[in-house]
């Protein structure tokens, strides 16, 4: 079992960047791949990075790809997602998330079973 815990979410301006946490707890060496979503207002949850915690590849959404960065710190359980350039269509609550131990598509949003509780970002023009 795994707990996730995000933290950094706030409001921006247009242009800024910000840098979201996220710290697992619990039997965080039965993860496959961890990931960000995010979820705009009476929008879908949408994937938009991953990366496979064993051996650190990453995988992106391409609305995304070139300003965010996910990284993770394996010693302190910690996954990070830096988001530059913020737009007002960044706005959302984001959300990490892992896998089980089984190799899965890190891409897909069905691939994972246990979500933090979200940190709400917002982008001002």
């Amino acid at each position: 079992q795994v707990q996730l815990v995000e933290s950094g979410g706030r409001m921006v301006q247009t242009g800024q960047s910000l840098k979201l946490s996220c710290v697992a707890s619990g039997r965080t060496d039965r993860v496959y791949s961890m990931g960000w979503f995010r979820q705009g207002s009476g929008q879908d949850r949408e994937f938009l990075a991953g990366i496979i915690w064993s051996e650190g590849l990453t995988y992106y959404n391409d609305a995304v790809r070139g300003r965010f960065i996910i990284s993770r710190d394996n010693a302190k359980n910690t996954l990070t997602l830096q988001m530059n350039n913020l737009k007002p269509e960044d706005t959302a609550v984001y959300y990490c998330a892992t896998s089980g131990p089984e190799q899965v598509p890190v891409t897909d949003i069905g691939s994972y079973i246990t979500w933090g509780q979200g940190t709400r970002v917002a982008v001002s023009s």
